[in-house]
């Protein structure tokens, strides 16, 4: 049976054709279901009018079906919650150029 962190790893080589982030960093995986060898995963898109939505979907499932433990794949699209840049991880805010606070930065100095 796969484990979720491999299939992040997986995630992490599929990506927005018109953004240069993988989708795990960009924050549209909302939910990854797995159960035996079928894997479920919830996701969104940056904006609903989003034209490559099949061939996203087709890239993740591609992806995940080259796994020898994996048999089935299914990718639903929601846009509840819509996607806000703030979903982003951090590496996928650096990518994009938005500062990330590190967590011993401190706004004030005496």
């Amino acid at each position: 049976m796969i484990k979720k962190e491999e299939v992040i790893e997986i995630l992490q080589t599929c990506y927005d054709p018109e953004i240069p982030i993988d989708l795990w960093n960009l924050g549209l995986i909302y939910n990854i279901s797995i159960n035996e060898d079928n894997v479920d995963i919830l996701m969104t898109l940056t904006t609903p009018g989003c034209t490559m939505a099949d061939v996203i979907a087709q890239d993740v499932k591609n992806k995940l079906l080259a796994v020898r433990s994996v048999a089935q794949v299914n990718v639903k699209t929601t846009f509840e919650p819509v996607w806000e840049p703030n979903m982003m991880t951090d590496l996928g805010k650096e990518k994009l150029g938005f500062k990330v606070k590190k967590a011993n930065e401190n706004e004030e100095w005496e």
